[in-house]
């Protein structure tokens, strides 16, 4: 009989499409609730809702992030159908499992003046053309980390102010690129790129050395380092936080920013609408009567 969790996986990837990445989360999110089960004498094909409860639990108390024990439970919860849906188990034991109140972050951010300085460290260095691209690409498109590194040249139109990305489950949208951005792209393209290719070719737009393309943990690291001495440690997915906030801050559409970032379900997006006192404060300045 196959492994019931490698038979999801397989679903997942067959019926639903996910990306590699997605599929990696939910693989250790899984055997790391099988191993817990095992621990405990249980087995995957055969728990309760109490072992659901007690295994959150003990992510929580070992420090995991809120994200993280969303993400858990949202793993859990697809399994399960699964299981129910094959006939494997007759009950869902996550059916009545919700996420508890509070359990999303407000997402950290940094403000306008400290993102300049971000976009403006690179330099003194062979690929800094390549850095700041992909930073200033990043805060101008609100991309994922794994929806930068997989921008292919063709993807750009540099005329229309737009680029094309593949997101969560392979879905394509077309997001818009300011002028800023673009500049810092045509010049690492001009002056960087060939000196990283050396007479190879490549159809990525940002290469790391040897020719091969940038890697998600090699763009965590860049703006590790980077982002030293700013107010917060940030990572790839805070500039994505920035540009969302700082759009809704200037006063941008919701509906409009849920299809920039990608989201499926609005609820996601609505997140920015609590981040930051500066959009308060406008908010009240504009429209109270002695703002």
């Amino acid at each position: 009989m196959i492994d019931p969790v490698e038979r999801f996986l397989n679903y997942l990837t067959v019926e639903k499409g996910l990306s590699p990445n997605t599929l990696d989360a939910y693989r250790r999110d899984i055997l790391k609730f099988r191993e817990y089960l095992k621990e405990n004498g249980r087995k995957i094909t055969n728990f309760k809702k109490d072992d659901l409860v007690s295994f959150i639990d003990k992510l929580r108390n070992s420090g995991n992030q809120a994200s993280t024990l969303a993400r858990h439970i949202a793993s859990l919860r697809g399994f399960c159908k699964f299981l129910l849906i094959e006939g494997i188990i007759k009950e869902d034991p996550i059916e009545n499992l919700s996420t508890p109140k509070g359990w999303k972050r407000i997402p950290k951010i940094i403000g306008i003046e400290e993102v300049s300085i971000l976009l403006s460290t690179p330099g003194g260095q062979k690929l800094s053309l390549r850095d700041r691209a992909m930073l200033a690409t990043i805060y101008s498109s609100g991309l994922r980390a794994s929806e930068v590194v997989n921008i292919k040249m063709g993807d750009i139109n540099f005329e229309g102010g737009f680029l094309r990305v593949k997101g969560k489950g392979s879905k394509e949208r077309v997001v818009p690129i300011n002028d800023a951005a673009i500049g810092t792209i045509v010049n690492y393209i001009e002056e960087s790129r060939p000196q990283i290719l050396k007479k190879r070719t490549s159809e990525y737009l940002f290469l790391a050395k040897g020719g091969k393309p940038m890697t998600r943990q090699r763009l965590w690291q860049l703006i590790k380092k980077y982002s030293a001495g700013l107010s917060i440690e940030i990572s790839p997915h805070t500039l994505r936080h920035c540009f969302a906030s700082h759009l809704l801050d200037g006063g941008a559409d919701l509906r409009a920013l849920q299809k920039m970032l990608g989201h499926t379900d609005i609820s996601t997006t609505q997140i920015y609408t609590k981040v930051t006192p500066e959009r308060l404060r406008k908010i009240h300045k504009e429209h109270h009567p002695r703002g």
